[in-house]
């Protein structure tokens, strides 16, 4: 937290400005009073919103209950609304607003193996969400014209003014297998894109198990990450693989397995990871990609 006057603060977690004598910052809910963690390498861990702290956005409110599954209660204003995931719904109030959300369909992605559907939630009145799983619910609040890339299924909810669509993962393998070659996304197939473009800042929760930790990139700058374990980066962030061999004793490196495969992310902007990811697949002959740099030791 930096102090830049007497009642106003930045928060270290959403960089936006707030008011110092409250509890938790309401634009992301980190607590005001808790003390940065900071590894020596750089990555800030963020802290899991507190039990009832609550997150403003326009005139409507959500607040985060719980702390080992927590659920996302959405007070909506009249005239504003959130978008969500089917699956991630829990109750709502009579009178809330309910209906499936075209925009940004769907229509051709799947968790596990039934077609998602978005749906739209309008107040005045109270709808909740929960990720049905343990973890923590992060909320990134949207500037302007900014906007975050975000892996796939851990989208939980976002407000009327964020856009949504999605793009396909800027990373990928194709790999020999017998007499076929197939495709391989280390990070999924797809990647979530959502941007404040109305003009108005906007807000956006995400689900994400383990915690999650934090680091700004410079122009320019690198960083090797484990790809199961991305959750979201700035738009301005850019993907790249990383592939590290063992001595090859003479042969080319597409002729043994390799060691380690790494997301490659340059900045400048934010990344945020995981610390509970699934390892990648070990392929043992890589025959082409998104574009990959090596290492042989």
């Amino acid at each position: 937290m930096s102090t830049t006057g007497a009642s106003t603060y930045i928060c270290r977690y959403c960089r936006l400005p707030s008011d110092v004598s409250a509890a938790s910052c309401p634009n992301c809910g980190a607590p005001v009073d808790v003390r940065a963690v900071v590894s020596d390498s750089g990555w800030v861990e963020q802290p899991a919103i507190k039990d009832m702290a609550r997150v403003q956005f326009g005139q409507s409110r959500c607040q985060i209950e719980g702390t080992l599954v927590p659920t996302a209660d959405f007070g909506l204003a009249p005239g504003e609304g959130v978008y969500f995931s089917h699956h991630n719904f829990l109750w709502a109030e009579p009178g809330t607003g309910l209906e499936a959300w075209s925009k940004g369909s769907f229509f051709n992605r799947v968790y596990a193996g039934m077609p998602m559907v978005l749906m739209r939630a309008s107040g005045p009145g109270h709808v909740a969400l929960s990720g049905d799983r343990p973890g923590e619910v992060i909320a990134l609040p949207v500037p302007p014209g900014r906007g975050f890339l975000v892996r796939e299924h851990s989208f939980l909810a976002a407000g009327d003014s964020v856009d949504f669509t999605w793009q396909q993962a800027p990373v990928w393998v194709s790999v020999s297998k017998g007499d076929d070659t197939e495709y391989e996304y280390p990070i999924g197939p797809n990647l979530d894109v959502f941007v404040a473009n109305s003009g108005q800042p906007g807000l956006v929760l995400l689900h994400s198990p383990g915690n999650l930790f934090v680091r700004d990139l410079a122009p320019g700058q690198s960083i090797l990450v484990q790809p199961g374990s991305l959750v979201y980066t700035d738009t301005t962030v850019n993907y790249g693989l990383h592939v590290e061999y063992p001595a090859s004793h003479g042969l080319s490196w597409r002729s043994y397995s390799y060691r380690s495969l790494w997301l490659r992310l340059t900045g400048p902007g934010r990344v945020g990871v995981r610390s509970i990811f699934e390892h990648p697949e070990q392929y043992s002959n890589i025959v082409a990609s998104s574009g990959i740099t090596q290492q042989r030791w």
